[in-house]
């Protein structure tokens, strides 16, 4: 029988783990900290649409996890900054019974913002599945995930990394579908986090304080430099019209408890964690740096928010104006196009 081990108690792991639980799959909620802490000894508090539920969930602390077997499937919610010493902390524990094999053994399904974590995951596991999902989710309070989806909890494509799909994909959709979500497989998971990395870009514009229409200026500048560097890399957007299901009926619910301009990157620094930046706006600037474009908005809000972080304790929306003048000091400078080493001649 299938489990699940879920790795990652926030807001996309909590939700998975309670989802499972009201639906009857089979899973284990692994995290760290205060929350893990309260959940297992307290429960989580599920905050839906129809309601709040307080949940007795199968959890378990780092410090002790579970015993992994030969049919359990991983899914991966940490945060991608925290993705690569946490696939390092899993790939090489034992499975048990299994004449010597290791976690790197087990499919393993990336839930993770940005283009980085699939191919950090792949150096360690053979069977890498990215998986793209939209949610209306929040955890800004120990013990508390609220998530807005209805009727359905969050949109979700998987796919097997760097491309196709299999039977093990198909069994991940049908186990989210029946748990509430709407999941569709595909054959190349690379084009839709692609672009969900081109609607991420705009996250960290809820850290700033400033006037709509400029924030809206700046934001569609963030995105038309983000699809102008993806291009460059070579990399497709996915189109919604692509979709295989029908998500006309999904929505945000009202008094759900999720608010614009408090996605994931607010709720970080709101919590006091570790920052995401690097891994939305960051993958854009290296992006332009590997291939000679310029770009000036995205480097300047991940330097900014870089700073923030690095300072902690994030109080209060930060000026919308220091974001705009050092953006504007960037586009005075331009990105020199790499030039081609000359080939080595012999003689």
């Amino acid at each position: 029988m299938t489990r699940y081990v879920i790795i990652g108690a926030g807001a996309v792991g909590a939700s998975l783990a309670a989802q499972f639980e009201l639906s009857g799959v089979d899973y284990a909620l692994v995290g760290r900290g205060a929350q893990i802490r309260h959940i297992i000894d307290h429960g989580l508090a599920y905050h839906r649409p129809a309601g709040m539920r307080r949940l007795r969930l199968n959890a378990f602390d780092t410090a002790e996890p579970p015993s992994l077997r030969q049919s359990d499937i991983l899914l991966l919610t940490v945060k991608s900054q925290d993705a690569a010493e946490t696939l390092a902390f899993w790939a090489w524990r034992p499975i048990d019974h299994s004449q010597g094999l290791t976690a790197s053994a087990l499919p393993i399904v990336t839930f993770q913002n940005g283009l980085a974590t699939e191919a950090t995951a792949l150096r360690l596991f053979s069977n890498v599945y990215g998986a793209s999902i939209l949610t209306p989710a929040r955890f800004t309070e120990t013990g508390h995930v609220v998530v807005g989806g209805d009727p359905q909890v969050a949109i979700v494509t998987v796919g097997r990394y760097p491309h196709g799909t299999d039977e093990t994909a198909a069994k991940i959709v049908l186990h989210l579908s029946r748990s509430d979500y709407i999941a569709e497989t595909t054959s190349d998971i690379k084009r839709w986090k692609a672009a969900k990395l081109l609607h991420n870009v705009r996250n960290v514009l809820e850290l700033f304080d400033g006037a709509d229409a400029e924030r809206t200026a700046f934001g569609t500048a963030l995105v038309q430099e983000a699809e102008t560097v993806l291009k460059a890399a070579g990399h497709a957007l996915a189109s919604p019209l692509e979709r295989t299901v029908s998500i006309a009926h999904w929505k945000i619910a009202e008094n759900s408890g999720i608010r614009p301009g408090q996605q994931s990157t607010w709720q970080s620094f709101t919590r006091g964690a570790s920052s995401e930046v690097d891994y939305l706006n960051g993958e854009i600037t290296l992006l332009g740096r590997l291939h000679g474009v310029a770009t000036p908005y995205n480097r300047a809000a991940q330097e900014i928010a870089g700073s923030t972080a690095q300072k902690g304790g994030f109080t209060a929306l930060l000026p919308f104006a220091s974001l705009r003048r050092l953006a504007e000091n960037y586009l005075s400078f331009s990105t020199p196009t790499p030039s081609r080493p000359k080939a080595h001649q012999t003689g």
